[in-house]
């Protein structure tokens, strides 16, 4: 690709932005390129990354711990956003979160509550979500949240965040037998769980089993039929009367121990079908990307505002895309190498033939959250609080000094 010069109105208008976010003004082109050039990858070598044949690899995407840290540029750009909101709800909304001694764990029993913007519930949930070693996204297109009760206490045990499913997925894709005519036509009846795990002290208890098994309850898919099965598609302008049959989610470090062996009656609810080939932009931080666009719109280039509603995350990997060839950088940096699992949520036994068009009607499986939450209570929760006692220490205080620390 070869780079367009810009006209003067449009680099009026890129050094304006330039000045916004704060990106030096230079009036040789190729120096602006080397310096965001040597910035990226100043930026990766940090992150550990190594020149290998002329690519970068990273040597522990099999470790945990240092997956986090890939994470931590990204992670310090959500806290330095979020501090002015933290500060301001932190002590108010601490109370929701429960101490070791206020839970008894044969007595705990989920209660869904859909989360609605503009009210304490939605502020609840941007806090909880600090707790998090990987940085939340806001979700894309469709969205709905959830806070997860404990009705013994009236504590908060997780969160649940459903959004639109990304267009290419390969993995799922070729589990369910799609060509892209069927994507197309037919990807409405899917969503994609964003957000899913507890909080303590019901983290210690495994309680993110139960929030991941709470995907399938009749809750939820009461909620998408009232707010979605008569929505005409934004892209497509057409009434599609989606069925939400499956979900879908990604491990975000890896392999995953909380959607293995997830089973009701016998059944399997997380189906591990594949795993992502580990290309992705997070490893690029916000301030990069915004001197990337800043350099393609002052190159006169269309791609930095070319983003609408339904384009999703794969606009900004275009831009990257884009910024790296003009820089002269090998597209092969967007293989950050971190390799997640993925699964499928099947929410009707035959899923997979609707999803495919071979038949209109689903066939249900889906579960009260009572029925949920009694049988993971059973076999997972309480059986960790009798071998671990870890759950009993934890304090609201203790949370909330991790929520002050991740946030300054």
């Amino acid at each position: 690709m070869v780079c367009r010069y810009h006209t003067h109105g449009q680099k009026t208008k890129a050094n304006k932005l330039a000045v916004h976010y704060g990106v030096a003004i230079v009036k040789d082109m190729d120096i602006a390129k080397s310096q965001i050039k040597g910035k990226i990858l100043e930026h990766l070598m940090k992150l550990g990354y190594e020149v290998r044949e002329g690519n970068f690899s990273c040597l522990n995407v099999s470790n945990k711990d240092h997956i986090r840290t890939l994470y931590a540029a990204r992670r310090q750009e959500r806290e330095s956003v979020e501090r002015g909101f933290l500060n301001a709800k932190v002590y108010e909304l601490i109370q929701y979160f429960a101490d070791g001694s206020e839970v008894q764990p044969a007595r705990i029993a989920p209660r869904l509550e859909e989360v609605r913007s503009g009210t304490w519930q939605a502020d609840l949930f941007r806090l909880s979500t600090m707790l998090w070693s990987v940085p939340v996204s806001r979700g894309f297109g469709r969205r709905m949240r959830f806070l997860v009760w404990d009705r013994s206490n009236r504590k908060l045990i997780g969160l649940i965040a459903l959004g639109d499913p990304v267009f290419n997925l390969k993995a799922r894709d070729n589990w369910i037998g799609w060509d892209v005519q069927d994507r197309i036509e037919r990807l409405c009846n899917i969503m994609d769980a964003y957000v899913l795990g507890a909080v303590p002290p019901y983290s210690h208890l495994i309680g993110g089993k139960l929030v991941a098994a709470l995907v399938a309850s009749k809750k939820l898919n009461e909620v998408f039929r009232r707010k979605y099965s008569k929505q005409v598609g934004l892209i497509s302008k057409k009434a599609k009367n989606p069925k939400l049959v499956m979900a879908t989610t990604t491990s975000a470090l890896g392999r995953s121990s909380i959607y293995n062996r997830l089973k009701m009656d016998g059944r399997e609810l997380y189906k591990r079908i594949g795993s992502t080939k580990g290309w992705g932009h997070f490893h690029i931080p916000e301030d990069l990307f915004q001197e990337m666009k800043v350099l393609l719109r002052s190159e006169g280039h269309a791609y930095p505002d070319l983003y609408k509603y339904g384009d999703g995350p794969n606009w900004r990997i275009r831009v990257v895309r884009e910024a790296f060839n003009c820089i002269g950088l090998n597209q092969n940096i967007l293989n950050h190498g971190v390799q997640r699992e993925v699964y499928a949520i099947p929410l009707a036994r035959n899923a997979t033939r609707v999803l495919r068009g071979e038949v209109s009607r689903a066939g249900w499986e889906l579960y009260s959250s009572k029925k949920i939450g009694e049988y993971c209570v059973q076999r997972w929760m309480v059986p960790r609080s009798e071998r671990d006692h870890t759950y009993k220490f934890a304090t609201r205080n203790q949370t909330l000094k991790n929520l002050i620390r991740n946030g300054h």
